[in-house]
């Protein structure tokens, strides 16, 4: 049998981020053939994971990217098996070629679709880093979405990465801090749609005809009426239909939404909220 040398098993270690005695096993089964030995180390690193494929993936992180010209933002979401992998140094650093590769690149609808681009910072490609970190972690991980947004954007990740807001915008402040903060706003109030001409329009019928009702047999003439209703539909948008624009500032709750963008030359255009997992 061929002596399997500490720098053999060093120079597997280093092309297959394996554990260094899953190389010298494999060094010596191989007869310190190191082609061999990789190939018995991609069959073994597969079958373990193999056996992995229905386990939860309850853990991750979200990542998010902008461009310096700030007209350009991307999220990706990871899921992963364990809270240790999920703060970790490799996962990390996938996150930021996924993001970067997304942000720089010719963009990408699906997670499949932007595994198979360029690894931007690396050789080959960002399926082969991600097959390359299954190996080395030897647990279960997802890439489970992409999204990006153009325009003024503002992007937020709560500290343990579990929750991203990204907002898209309309004008020309495109440095407003503003940004940051009504995607903070997001990420915190959790609203359900942008703008009022996105809630369900049917809905808004529905609850104007009632609330038309409720203050014509209060006895008000119309006049009246049609100024009770508009009142009582801003609270609806608010507080019932989620509507972000509406929402006091989670900043400076004097202020909605609307109005403290508006001071910056600033309209909301649209949002993505994401919660890791849901």
């Amino acid at each position: 049998m061929a002596e399997i040398t500490a720098a053999a098993v060093k120079s597997l270690r280093d092309k297959t981020d394996l554990p260094m005695m899953m190389c010298k096993e494999a060094l010596k089964e191989a007869n310190g053939d190191e082609a061999a030995a990789m190939t018995i180390l991609a069959e073994k690193a597969g079958k373990k994971l193999s056996k992995r494929t229905e386990n939860a993936t309850e853990e991750g992180r979200i990542f998010t990217a902008v461009s310096d010209c700030l007209k350009k933002a991307v999220m990706v979401e990871i899921q992963c098996e364990s809270a240790p992998v999920a703060s970790g140094e490799h996962l990390a650093a996938f996150g930021a070629s996924l993001t970067k590769q997304l942000l720089d690149g010719p963009g990408a609808a699906t997670a499949d679709e932007l595994l198979d681009q360029p690894n931007p910072n690396g050789s080959g490609t960002l399926r082969e880093a991600f097959e390359s970190l299954s190996n080395r972690i030897q647990e279960k991980i997802v890439v489970a979405r992409v999204t990006s947004a153009e325009g003024p954007v503002g992007i937020y990740v709560h500290h343990d990465g579990k929750v991203g807001a990204l907002l898209e915008a309309e004008g020309e402040a495109l440095d407003a801090p503003v940004l940051r903060d009504v995607a903070m706003h997001v990420a915190a109030m959790r609203p359900t749609v942008a703008r009022v001409e996105d809630v369900d329009a049917a809905k808004v019928s529905e609850e104007r005809a009632r609330l038309t009702e409720e203050a014509l047999a209060s006895g008000k003439p119309q006049n009246i009426v049609d100024k009770i209703v508009d009142g009582r539909m801003s609270t609806f948008f608010r507080d019932e239909a989620g509507v972000l624009t509406e929402q006091a500032f989670a900043k400076d709750d004097s202020k909605s939404v609307k109005q403290v963008l508006a001071e910056a030359g600033l309209k909301v255009k649209s949002f993505t909220l994401w919660v890791l997992g849901a």
